[in-house]
């Protein structure tokens, strides 16, 4: 289904199941050697707590989305915004965490990008140079699953052709074959050539209300960042009414850059490389009460 999806979005187009590769090297590097066994998907929270004014309150911890989606001790990837009350201004999170067990502490391996109040550029950081804690803040999007080797779905594309960027050019391929019936992804992606189209939010949330999408559009940051960018895609087809965020990326590199994944912005030398797991489970967590669905780009 993927394959033949992707082939009308790039020039080139391969998918094939494997073994996952040991995300514990390079240049992935994360606590958990893989993305298999018991894979599920947290929304939690939700834009509506970002925008039109936020609700600072609203702070929540993986170690605790973990027990709630029935996985204590899950490794967690995804994208979220970081906890103000934690790193004090405004900033992505892009979380990737081995959540505590009995057994055993959390292990952090998350990044935080934030603008860098020197040169108002990006800044990004390891979150466990700084913090403690496993805390984030309004809203994510949460691939969980024991963090074990297995078989994988690896997805590789180069020379983008259409306009879709790779994650949506993955979902819209899912709804179109699976209808009504949601299908969910996640894992882990590279853009191993070319560069990104990345946003990264202000470090001070809005004082107007950002009312459509062109007023949030105004209020971030965005840039060009360069490969190589490792990205944590969360993908569901459809919302079954949960009002869900139906995809939602975050990258880091290993050369200072990183954020919200928008798009490539060089479509003829694009290269992207992943490994996905379809989820078995959804979870909605905290689900806003009053809605919109402005800034879910």
């Amino acid at each position: 289904v993927l394959q033949k999806g992707l082939k009308e979005n790039f020039a080139d187009a391969e998918v094939s199941v494997v073994d996952c590769p040991d995300l514990t090297q390079e240049p992935f590097s994360f606590p958990a050697k893989g993305i298999c066994g018991k894979p599920r998907i947290a929304d939690v929270g939700g834009v509506p707590y970002l925008i039109p004014v936020v609700q600072k309150e609203k702070l929540y911890d993986l170690n605790t989305v973990a027990k709630d989606i029935e996985l204590p001790g899950a490794f967690i990837l995804g994208a979220g915004a970081a906890s103000s009350k934690t790193v004090g201004v405004n900033a992505e999170l892009i979380p990737i965490v081995q959540t505590k067990s009995e057994k055993k502490p959390a292990v952090n391996g998350s990044y935080i990008a934030q603008i860098n109040p020197a040169d108002k550029g990006c800044l990004l950081e390891k979150y466990s140079s700084k913090y403690t804690d496993c805390e984030f803040g309004l809203l994510a999007n949460l691939y969980a699953s024991e963090g074990q080797p297995g078989k994988v779905i690896e997805v590789k594309a180069s020379g983008r052709t259409g306009e879709l960027n790779f994650v949506s050019c993955l979902r819209q391929i899912l709804e179109k074959h699976y209808g009504e019936k949601p299908v969910g992804m996640g894992g882990t992606f590279i853009i191993e050539k070319g560069k990104a189209k990345i946003h990264v939010m202000p470090p001070e949330f809005s004082t107007c209300p950002l009312n459509t999408d062109e007023d949030v559009n105004n209020w971030l940051k965005f840039f060009e960042m360069k490969a190589p960018l490792i990205c944590q895609p969360v993908i569901v087809s459809r919302d079954p009414g949960f009002d869900l965020r139906l995809e939602h990326t975050h990258c880091f590199s290993h050369h200072g850059e990183g954020g919200h994944y928008h798009q490539d912005t060089s479509p003829d030398s694009v290269r992207y490389r992943g490994y996905f797991v379809p989820a078995e489970l959804l979870f909605r967590i905290d689900k806003p009460l009053e809605t919109h669905l402005v800034g879910r780009d």
